[in-house]
């Protein structure tokens, strides 16, 4: 089981926007990186949320978050009072 996991994330306003921004990551058309700095609505600017354990983040975002088995992956879009989130998973801790 995951004690901690790391992750960045895209904030986007519309379903539609996240599915499509995903397709565009997953064809290399743009890097989760730019999309975080260039597109999400984060204040944050980055997408880095570091490393975090259960409890921390909103339900939803953290179910994806703890649910995602490899580096680098990508969820499918995440909804939350924020918004719509795409998550990618950069890093894990086992217990």
């Amino acid at each position: 089981m995951l004690k901690e996991v790391r992750a960045s994330h895209v904030l986007v306003k519309t379903e539609d926007e996240a599915k499509k921004l995903r397709e565009d990551i997953n064809a290399v058309k743009i890097s989760f990186e730019d999309a975080a700095r260039q597109i999400s609505l984060c204040p944050s600017g980055h997408g880095d949320l570091g490393f975090f354990k259960r409890g921390v983040m909103v339900k939803p975002f953290e179910d994806a978050a703890f649910a995602m088995k490899e580096i680098g992956e990508v969820s499918e879009p995440v909804e939350t009072q924020f918004g719509w989130h795409l998550i990618q998973l950069t890093g894990m801790i086992d217990e």
